[in-house]
C-alpha cells in the first residue's frame, strides 16, 4: 500500500513497539530499480536455512513469516517506483498464541536501502531517516587533479560522481618551457571546471527537493571556480557556502557536511522563519482566511477549508498526529514548526496551531 509521510509516520510508531521472543520478526527492503523475482527467489532460498533453527517455536514462525511474504511478492509483478518495504512476523503478546501479520509498504520516497533481517524487532531506521528528509543539498569537494559530486539527503552522504582532470604533474616534460607548460595546465583547468559544471547542472538542476549546495576545497581551486561563473545561474545562486578543505574524494564529502553543520542550522531557521511569516501576514492582512487555536483550525479541516496546517512541535504529540492525520485525508499542506526560532516560539506562545485557508468559512 502507499502511505503518505503522516501515515508512515504512525506506522513505523507501530511497528516500533513490537518485540519478538527471538529473531523471528522479519524485515525486508527492496530499493527502487531492483528486480523482485531476484528477492522472491533469495526469500525462497532463506526457507531452507530456517529449517536450521534450533528452536520449534522460532523456526515454526519465521518459516510461516518467510512463506506468507514470498506469496504477497507474487502479488506485485514488478517492483514498485519507489521500491517496496515488508515487515512481517508473530506479533502476539501471549506465549503459544499466533498472530502472524505483514505489511507491505509503498513509500513516499525511493528506497535506498537493500535489506532482509530476522531479529527481535522490526528495522525501521531506514524509514525513520526517510522521515527526516524534507531538504536535499548538493555536495562538492574538488581540487584541480579531481572533484567528488555527491548529496546529503536527511543524514545519508552519498557519492554521485567523481571526476578527474587529466591535468600533468607540476614535472615538465623535456624541453616545454615553464610559461607553455603554464599555459597547458591553466587550458586543463578551465576544461575541468567546465566538465564539474556540466556535470552539476546534469544532477541538479531539475532535481525539486535541491535546497543548496556546499563546495570544499583548496583555498585557490574553489574560489576559481566560483569565481569563474561556471556554474549557471541558478545553480551559483544555491551555493550557500564554501569550506577549505584538502580532501576531494569522497571522505572529503562527510568532512564538508561536518564543517557546514553552522551553515545548515542558519539555513533550517532562515527557512522555518520564513514559514511562519507566511502564517503571520495571513492573520494579519487575511484574518477571515486564517484561523488560530485549536477549535478553529479543526472545524477548518472538518470543512476542507484548510491550505496549510501548521502546529509546533511542543504541543500534545497525540494532538500532532491526530490534526495531521485529518489534514492529509483533506489534501492539507502540514507545516511542523519548532521554537528554536523567536518566530517558532511567538507561534507557539500564540496557540501552536493555526492555518490558512483555502476559502472563507
Amino acid at each position: 500500500m502507499q502511505l503518505s509521510k503522516e501515515e508512515l509516520t504512525e506506522l513505523v510508531e507501530q511497528l516500533e513497539q513490537y518485540k519478538g521472543r527471538a529473531t523471528e520478526l522479519i524485515t525486508v527492503y527492496i530499493p527502487a530499480g531492483q528486480n523482485i523475482y531476484t528477492v522472491a527467489d533469495q526469500l525462497e532460498a532463506e526457507k531452507s536455512t530456517a529449517k536450521n533453527i534450533k528452536s520449534t517455536s522460532t523456526r515454526k514462525n519465521v518459516g510461516n513469516a518467510l512463506d506468507k511474504i514470498t506469496r504477497q511478492l507474487k502479488e506485485y509483478k514488478k517492483t514498485p517506483e519507489n521500491g517496496l518495504v515488508i515487515f512481517c512476523g508473530n506479533i502476539s503478546r501471549v506465549e503459544g498464541q499466533d498472530d502472524l501479520q505483514l505489511w507491505d509498504i509503498e513509500t513516499h520516497m525511493p528506497i535506498k536501502t537493500r535489506m532482509y533481517r530476522c531479529d527481535k524487532e522490526f528495522i525501521v531506521e531506514p524509514l525513520k531517516e526517510m522521515l527526516e528528509v524534507t531538504e536535499v543539498f548538493g555536495l562538492l569537494v574538488m581540487d584541480r587533479k579531481e572533484a567528488t559530486i555527491g548529496i546529503l539527503e536527511g543524514k545519508r552522504i552519498e557519492a554521485l560522481q567523481k571526476m578527474t582532470s587529466g591535468i600533468p604533474s607540476k614535472v615538465r616534460a623535456g624541453g616545454q618551457s615553464s610559461q607553455r607548460f603554464h599555459r597547458i595546465t591553466e587550458g586543463l583547468t578551465k576544461e575541468f571546471y567546465k566538465r564539474v559544471a556540466d556535470e552539476m547542472k546534469t544532477i541538479f538542476f531539475t532535481m525539486p527537493k535541491l535546497k543548496g549546495i556546499l563546495i570544499g576545497g583548496p583555498i585557490p581551486t574553489k574560489d576559481e571556480f566560483l569565481e569563474g561563473e561556471y556554474l549557471t545561474g541558478m545553480l551559483q545562486k544555491k551555493v550557500m557556502g564554501k569550506i577549505d578543505l584538502g580532501d576531494s574524494s569522497e571522505t572529503g564529502l562527510r568532512e564538508l557536511v561536518e564543517r557546514s553543520q553552522g551553515i545548515l542550522i542558519d539555513h533550517e531557521r532562515l527557512v522555518e522563519k520564513k514559514i511562519v511569516e507566511v502564517f503571520f501576514k495571513s492573520i494579519g492582512e487575511e484574518p477571515e482566511k486564517s484561523t488560530l487555536g485549536e477549535k478553529e483550525t479543526r472545524r477548518a479541516l472538518e470543512l476542507g477549508a484548510v491550505s496549510i496546517l501548521y502546529l509546533s512541535l511542543k504541543i500534545p504529540k497525540l494532538l500532532i498526529k491526530e490534526l495531521s492525520k485529518i489534514a492529509a485525508q483533506m489534501g492539507s499542506e502540514i507545516k511542523l514548526i519548532t521554537t528554536e526560532t523567536p518566530e517558532g516560539e511567538q507561534f507557539f506562545n500564540m496557540a501552536g496551531i493555526g492555518a490558512v485557508l483555502r476559502f472563507q468559512i
